[in-house]
């Protein structure tokens, strides 16, 4: 995680000692438990600037308080043809662990359309396998391991990325805003693997010169469907199914709900929908509560962030439209985490 200095820490703590209810009560649910792993990782999002880290985790918890994020795993998406819509174009899921015990969380950026439901319901989503992985997919990894387990390994999936995907840039940098300012450094390294010529020809020239430099740290781009290399870390049965042979790519029907793991039939998501269904019927047995899409209010994007996105959609347009290519590439979902 890079080194915080211990000294950076203690001020971090004695700020925080400070905080009154009821953002201690949600603090909770963000450190599980270890403290200076998580007083860490907001320390490295800001450089390890205390007072910067500080604030950035105070809002963090008002935001949690302010949204309920701490029930967010108690109200389901419903009916179930809603959530299977939302789970068939909303494409990630758990695909296994890395050797070294990390979960590998894989995303079909290219054939996720974010067109069966509002944009409510896939940050509702987004939001509730975030808590699922800090609550329970992580801790689960850490107890297994032996060790403390913080982050996960993303395997980004490019296959069918267009320039018809561009209209969704707008919702993938309100997640990525999300994330970067409440889940900080969760995410150990991002593959990217069977990218298409247009995105291989940009990466260098458009969107890695616009990435902070740790967060270009984190990222490879693999060759095709980048299965040797990610067999060095992991085993066969932890690729993503759009990762064991070339050409498999992320379709939905390429594969059955037991290998592939965007299917709602996948034993994560079949996981993740029954923790979620007890949680609610344990919330509504002491408190009913109506059923809907759940809003969040989304922190304002940082001008720097807004500027990428702007930046990737004209420069890709332009080398599309360059390249006689009537599509180009959709926004990449890269967080600063």
């Amino acid at each position: 995680m890079g080194i915080v200095s211990q000294e950076a820490i203690k001020q971090f703590q004695a700020l925080m000692d400070q905080v009154d209810e009821p953002l201690k009560r949600t603090f909770q649910n963000v450190h599980q438990g270890y403290l200076v792993e998580t007083f860490g990782r907001f320390l490295k999002a800001r450089d390890s600037n205390v007072g910067k880290a500080h604030k950035m985790l105070v809002d963090c918890l008002n935001w949690r308080v302010q949204n309920d994020i701490d029930n967010i795993l108690a109200k389901p998406i419903v009916p179930t043809e809603l959530y299977r819509g939302v789970r068939d174009s909303q494409l990630i899921g758990l695909s296994g662990y890395s050797r070294e015990g990390l979960p590998i969380f894989a995303i079909g950026v290219g054939l996720s359309t974010f067109d069966k439901a509002s944009v409510h319901y896939y940050v509702q989503s987004h939001i509730q396998i975030n808590e699922y992985r800090d609550r329970v997919i992580l801790p689960s990894a850490s107890k297994k391991s032996g060790k403390h387990i913080t982050t996960c390994i993303k395997v980004l999936d490019m296959t069918g990325l267009k320039l018809s995907a561009l209209s969704q840039i707008k919702l993938m940098t309100i997640i990525s805003t999300i994330d970067d300012l409440n889940y900080p450094e969760r995410t150990n390294t991002y593959y990217i693997v069977n990218a298409p010529y247009i995105f291989s020809a940009c990466w260098k020239q458009v969107v890695k010169p616009l990435l902070q430099e740790r967060t270009r740290k984190k990222v490879q781009v693999l060759s095709g469907c980048g299965r040797d290399e990610l067999l060095k870390i992991m085993d066969y049965a932890s690729l993503p199914h759009f990762c064991k042979s070339e050409g498999s790519g992320s379709s939905r029907n390429s594969q059955n709900g037991a290998d592939n793991c965007f299917s709602l039939d996948h034993h994560f998501h079949q996981q993740l929908y029954n923790h979620i269904k007890q949680q609610s019927m344990m919330k509504e047995s002491v408190q009913p509560f109506r059923h809907g899409s759940f809003h969040v209010d989304v922190p304002e994007a940082a001008a720097e962030r807004t500027q990428i996105a702007k930046t990737i959609e004209s420069e890709f347009n332009k080398f599309g439209n360059g390249n006689g290519l009537s599509e180009s590439i959709d926004g990449l979902k890269i967080n600063g985490d």
